[in-house]
C-alpha cells in the first residue's frame, strides 16, 4: 500500500531536520510488536477458555483403566461419565480412585474394588441410595461425598460407612440433620469430618461416639449451640464454625440461658484451633466463657509451626472482633 500524504510529510518534515526515519520506524514497529505480544498475552491469561483441560474420550479413559492396573491409582476426574466403566470393576488391586466432577448417578458395581483405601466422587448427582455400595469396601480409609444430592429429610437411605474410614467429606449436600451413620460407634478411627455447607442447626450427642477424631468443621451451617457431648471426644484440637449463628444473649449463664460453647469443649478436649468468624458475637463476649481461659493457656504452651510458632494467644485467631 503507497504511503499516504500524510505519511509522505512526516518523512520528509523528518529528513529535513536530518533525522534517520528508517530508523525511527524501526523504532516504532519493535515497540508496536511488545504492544501485540503483551496484549496477546494478558488476554490468553485472563480466557479460562484457553487454559489446558482434562483430555477427555473413550481412549483417554482406556488408557488410564490400562495404566492403573500397574500403579493402583486411577483418575477419571472431568471426564463427563454418566456411569463408571466396567472396565474400572476389574481393578480389583486398586488402592485409589478419583471419580470427581462427572455426572454420576449411581456407582456401579464399585464394591469390587475391595482394596480401595481413597475414594473421591465430589461434584457428581449421586443421592444417599446410590452410594450403598460404599458399605461393601471394608479397607476404605479417606472418603470424599462433597456437592452431590445426598440431602434426604429421614436420613434413613444413608448406608453404614466401613469402620476403617479416617478422613470423611460430606460438605454441599443440604444435610438438615447429621445421619446417625456418620456418628456410628463403629467409626472409632474417624479422624476427620467436614460437614460444612449443608442445612445443619444442630449437631446430634452421638458426636461423643467419634473417639478419635481430631478436625471437625461444621462451616456456613445454622448451627446455634454445641452439645455437651462434643466435650467427650478427648483427641479434638480443631474445631471450625465459621458463618453459623451462635450468639450470646447474656452472658449471665443459667440453665434457661445456656453457654452455647460448653466449659467441657475448652477444657476436657485438646482443642487449640477454633474458628467462630461470621457468627453474630464478640471476642469480649467469648472471653466470658467458662473454661476458655483454660482454652488460652493451652494454646500458649503450643509451640508447633502449624500454629505460626504457637504464638496464637491472641482472642482474635477465633475469627471474632
Amino acid at each position: 500500500m503507497p504511503p499516504s500524504s500524510s505519511f509522505k510529510r512526516i518523512r520528509s518534515y523528518l529528513s529535513d531536520r536530518g533525522l534517520h526515519f528508517a530508523l525511527l520506524e524501526h523504532a516504532f514497529i519493535l515497540q508496536l510488536v511488545l504492544v501485540v505480544q503483551y496484549l496477546s498475552k494478558t488476554a490468553t491469561m485472563g480466557n479460562t477458555s484457553s487454559q489446558p483441560k482434562n483430555k477427555t474420550g473413550k481412549k483417554v479413559v482406556s488408557q488410564k483403566i490400562e495404566n492403573a492396573k500397574k500403579t493402583n491409582i486411577l483418575s477419571l476426574t472431568e471426564h463427563k461419565l454418566e456411569e463408571i466403566p466396567e472396565e474400572v470393576f476389574h481393578l480389583t488391586s486398586l488402592r485409589t480412585l478419583d471419580i470427581s466432577k462427572n455426572k454420576l448417578q449411581r456407582l456401579g458395581n464399585i464394591g469390587r474394588l475391595t482394596e480401595l483405601k481413597t475414594l473421591n466422587c465430589d461434584e457428581n448427582s449421586l443421592h444417599s441410595g446410590a452410594i450403598a455400595p460404599i458399605s461393601k469396601l471394608a479397607k476404605l480409609q479417606s472418603l470424599s461425598l462433597g456437592k452431590n444430592r445426598l440431602e434426604d429429610p429421614a436420613n434413613q437411605s444413608f448406608p453404614t460407612l466401613p469402620s476403617k474410614i479416617k478422613t470423611l467429606k460430606i460438605h454441599h449436600n443440604s444435610f438438615s440433620s447429621i445421619p446417625k451413620q456418620i456418628v456410628d460407634p463403629k467409626l472409632r478411627l474417624l479422624e476427620k469430618l467436614d460437614l460444612s455447607s449443608n442445612n445443619l442447626a444442630s449437631i446430634p450427642a452421638g458426636i461423643s461416639n467419634l473417639v478419635a477424631l481430631t478436625e471437625l468443621i461444621l462451616d456456613n451451617n445454622v448451627i446455634v449451640s454445641i452439645p455437651n457431648e462434643l466435650g467427650q471426644v478427648k483427641k479434638l484440637k480443631a474445631l471450625s464454625l465459621r458463618n453459623n449463628y451462635i450468639q450470646v444473649k447474656s452472658t449471665s449463664f443459667t440453665d434457661a440461658n445456656p453457654q452455647p460453647i460448653p466449659a467441657s469443649v475448652f477444657e476436657d478436649t485438646l482443642l487449640i484451633d477454633l474458628n467462630l468468624h461470621g457468627n453474630p458475637m464478640t471476642n469480649t463476649q467469648l472471653n466470658t466463657f467458662e473454661g476458655f481461659d483454660a482454652f488460652l493457656e493451652r494454646r500458649k504452651k503450643k509451640k508447633t509451626t502449624a500454629l505460626t510458632g504457637g504464638a496464637l494467644v491472641s482472642m482474635s485467631v477465633c475469627g471474632l472482633e
